[in-house]
């Protein structure tokens, strides 16, 4: 499920809105909170617009638009095509509602008058199989998701411990070196079966000779 949300500027961080969590969830999440504001000092005009950082039993998904970080942390369970479909619509409706002014504002949390459509709209969301349930409602915003299998997804502990970036450029690298291990394992595989045909008669005769000598001798 949706458990926790998080709008900033991406050009500086600065928070613009934020679900009011329960205590109980505050807690649980503090962690990955902290994890959160990290992904959004690390977001630079190259990173991926859409991406997925998988942390423990969560993951934090984030959609950049017009200047703008919408970020939610949900079971890793939960499908990520809910979790980019509400992303999506809050991203709409933050830009009808205050996508003049994102970038003329200078205190946290200007924008706190969203936590209602943001409640309203994580309640839809709040259980995959209620959202499910609710398909034909959400099949216009689906309709616009780019597919989920093209959204880059890495791990917190890439970006704590071995200083990997959100861009671009990192993920085109990663797909190239994945392209290039499955091309080598394929031209092993081509020279073995190759290798495999040519010297199998000679075997096969070889075979033949040491059974009719054994046949004869013994």
């Amino acid at each position: 499920m949706v458990r926790s949300t998080i709008i900033t500027r991406a050009s500086d961080a600065l928070p613009l809105a934020a679900s009011v969590d329960d205590e109980q969830t505050e807690t649980s999440l503090q962690e990955h909170k902290q994890q959160a504001k990290l992904i959004f000092r690390r977001i630079s005009p190259n990173s991926e617009p859409r991406c997925s950082i998988e942390s423990g039993t969560f993951t934090l998904h984030y959609l950049i638009a017009d200047n703008v970080v919408y970020l939610t942390i949900a079971d890793k369970t939960y499908p990520r095509k809910l979790a980019f479909s509400y992303l999506d619509e809050l991203s709409k409706e933050f830009a009808t509602s205050y996508g003049s002014k994102v970038d003329t504002v200078r205190k946290p949390y200007a924008f706190v008058g969203f936590d209602t459509f943001m409640s309203k709209t994580a309640r839809l969301y709040r259980d995959s199989r209620t959202a499910n349930a609710t398909g034909s409602q959400l099949d216009k915003l689906n309709d616009d998701l780019k597919d989920v299998t093209q959204i880059m997804t890495k791990n917190m502990e890439e970006l704590l411990w071995r200083g990997d970036s959100l861009d671009r450029m990192s993920h085109l690298s990663t797909s190239l070196r994945s392209e290039s291990e499955k091309y080598r394992k394929a031209a092993r595989n081509i020279n073995i079966e190759a290798m495999i045909r040519q010297y199998a008669p000679l075997g096969v005769v070889g075979l033949i000779i040491m059974i009719l000598i054994y046949w004869r001798f013994w």
